[in-house]
């Protein structure tokens, strides 16, 4: 690690302990901002409601921390709009956001829409598939953003849980971050090398930073939002909170290199690599079925939505809630 890198790490490196509520809601107060708590969501009745009701009671209704509760639904074809809005989230289906602008599948499509139904100066992200976790996830990410107007983006770490048996935990981001993420931010941005885990799912950012940036459709949303707010703001503007411990439902191998494939995509657009062509590319993986092997073709989405304050839409009746 790099003298650059070690020195942010000592000075932009928190815990969530060190942010108490109370002292979030007084400099909230003088702050004068809004906070919202976005949560993107595709097939996640099962955990859904077990994200929002926590954050729902603890940090709207008991202490008003939070003040808009947002689940941006993404083509669910299960109960999960149903399930978020009796836990107490407004809930929006992405394509019905605007619809005049098109719709895409997938993370960063939802959060970027999530920019047009909320109003929050203070915007915290937090997926729906959490099994182990608290509220103090969003008190810790708001903590740096409401203490220091230098900072643009508060990215989250933690121990993660492991599904054997014995519960251990460890250090180590996902497979991705570890194999494709991790990798990348060291032979390229060596200067990013101490950001611990850059893919994490649970981050926050000020709205006028998000809707500076243009917004990768897919998975690739995390990544791109780091390089970008330290291409245009520095390093420092990035801040990092171990947030303890977190348990999430786990993706196959075919499905998380596809999130690799999305990833180094965002890299090389940002490294000024060759210009690809907008919406996909094909990635080519092989199954083994009946003692033959199959070959399957997955989409890859190279999309990216243009700045959030680029955008014009339409009347207000484009955008309808559920539930």
């Amino acid at each position: 690690m790099d003298h650059y890198a070690e020195a942010w790490y000592r000075r932009r490196t928190s815990h969530w302990q060190d942010w108490p509520l109370a002292a979030l809601l007084e400099a909230k107060a003088q702050c004068g901002v809004r906070v919202s708590v976005v949560i993107p969501a595709r097939n996640e009745e099962q955990t859904v409601a077990g994200v929002v009701g926590p954050l729902a009671q603890a940090l709207v209704r008991d202490a008003p921390l939070v003040d808009e509760l947002v689940v941006i639904d993404s083509d669910s074809t299960d109960g999960t709009a149903g399930a978020a809005a009796a836990a107490g989230a407004v809930v929006y289906r992405a394509r019905d956001i605007a619809p005049a602008l098109g719709a895409y599948c997938g993370k960063g499509e939802a959060l970027w829409k999530s920019l047009i139904v909320t109003t929050g100066d203070v915007l915290v992200f937090v997926d729906a598939d959490l099994t182990q976790w608290g509220p103090y996830f969003v008190t810790g990410l708001v903590g740096p953003l409401l203490a220091d107007p230098g900072v643009q983006l508060a990215k989250g770490f933690y121990a993660r849980v492991r599904t054997e048996a014995d519960g251990s935990v460890s250090a180590e981001g996902g497979r991705v971050t570890e194999l494709v993420a991790r990798p990348v931010l060291s032979l390229w941005w060596p200067q990013l090398a101490a950001v611990v885990q850059p893919l994490a799912g649970e981050w926050a950012a000020r709205r006028a930073l998000m809707e500076s940036l243009s917004i990768p459709v897919g998975y690739g949303v995390e990544l791109a939002t780091l390089l970008d707010t330290v291409s245009e703001h520095g390093l420092d503007a990035v801040a990092q909170v171990d947030l303890g411990s977190r348990a999430h439902r786990h993706q196959t191998n075919h499905d998380l290199a596809v999130m690799a494939a999305e990833l180094l995509a965002v890299a090389e657009r940002r490294r000024g690599g060759p210009q690809r062509p907008s919406g996909t590319v094909t990635l080519e993986q092989f199954e083994r079925h009946d003692g033959r092997v199959r070959r399957r073709s997955r989409p890859v989405p190279l999309c990216e939505r243009p700045p959030a304050r680029t955008v014009t839409t339409a009347e207000p009746d484009i955008i309808r809630t559920i539930g």
